[in-house]
């Protein structure tokens, strides 16, 4: 099968290399760092400060990374290649083989301990399927080809985010972006899973919408485009549908942010906030110590909270 051809602009995009770091004084952060220290200060001083990991795997990260995999993979058969293509793709096999083997890494690292039981794992398992299913046949209403070609998935990103500190890096991947050649624009897109979909609460919370805001602001930044010709947009993937409901639910659920001046400024602010807390002005981390901020919702899933020696205010489930 022929490749599509691409406008230039994504061959340069795709070509763009990022430079090398160099860890023995430069740091490198992320959406999922900053989002943790907004949740508990004391977590990110663990994990990230202090390199202590405790991992625990679970069906929920499985479900997502695999999700996520066999979705780019199928998208970028359709984009790059047809529509036709992209169908020739068994995707329950696909998503099978990547459901299975993101699993028994996770169980390799867990010490050989399983983390969930066959039935839960086969519940993921089929509502992957669903979404698959669902995605091939309104993939026209979520992706067009008529005008939108694949710039790439997993797009990195890696800029300076601070003025004042020179040897702090924002980095990021960005699950896919396209490019509408008739208008000259882009679209960033993060995948998310859920159970049910995003409510209010999920829509707004400032830090998830600062993930799609901030990286807008980078993407621009880091390949010279306007960033009034960057749209941003969640998709959230539903696992469930309300049974009930006297209307249809789609599972591919679209949230788009607002992402003007003002709601950058203020996504911009607040890592920078981040920055200045934990940061010397040379990239050292500042010695001090960071409180914990518990909560149920805060130390539910929390690895440290189970251990006083790590965290004496963890809150019980």
């Amino acid at each position: 099968m022929t490749k599509r051809k691409l406008p230039q602009v994504i061959k340069d995009i795709r070509n763009f290399k990022l430079r090398e770091i160099n860890y023995s004084y430069e740091k490198v952060i992320s959406h999922s760092q900053f989002s943790m220290f907004s949740t508990c200060p004391h977590k990110w001083a663990l994990q990230y400060k202090e390199g202590k990991f405790i991992q625990e795997p679970s069906i929920h990260s499985v479900f997502g990374t695999s999700l996520h995999e066999t979705i780019q993979h199928y998208l970028t058969s359709y984009y790059d290649e047809s529509s036709h293509a992209a169908n020739k793709i068994d995707l329950e096999q696909y998503f099978e083989e990547r459901f299975r083997s993101v699993y028994t890494e996770n169980y390799n690292s867990n010490k050989k301990q399983h983390f969930t039981s066959p039935a839960e794992m086969n519940e993921f398992y089929e509502d992957g399927l669903q979404i698959l299913e669902f995605l091939k046949k309104k993939k026209g209403g979520y992706f067009s080809r008529k005008t939108y070609y694949l710039v790439g998935c997993e797009v990195p990103i890696l800029v300076q985010p601070h003025p004042e500190y020179k040897n702090v890096y924002f980095k990021g991947y960005l699950d896919m972006v396209l490019y509408n050649e008739t208008t000259n624009s882009y679209l960033i897109i993060d995948f998310k899973t859920s159970k049910s979909g995003w409510r209010d609460k999920e829509k707004k919370d400032e830090i998830k919408q600062s993930q799609l805001i901030l990286y807008k602001k980078w993407f621009s930044q880091q390949y010279n485009i306007p960033e009034d010709k960057i749209e941003v947009a969640f998709y959230i993937l539903r696992r469930k549908l309300w049974e009930n409901s006297s209307f249809p639910i789609p599972r591919i659920q679209e949230f788009m942010p607002l992402s003007g001046k003002i709601k950058t400024s203020k996504s911009v602010k607040k890592l920078h906030e981040f920055i200045e807390q934990v940061f010397n002005k040379d990239g050292t981390y500042k010695d001090i110590s960071f409180e914990p901020n518990p909560s149920k919702d805060n130390c539910r899933f929390c690895p440290f909270s189970k251990y006083k020696d790590f965290c004496p205010k963890g809150v019980s489930s």
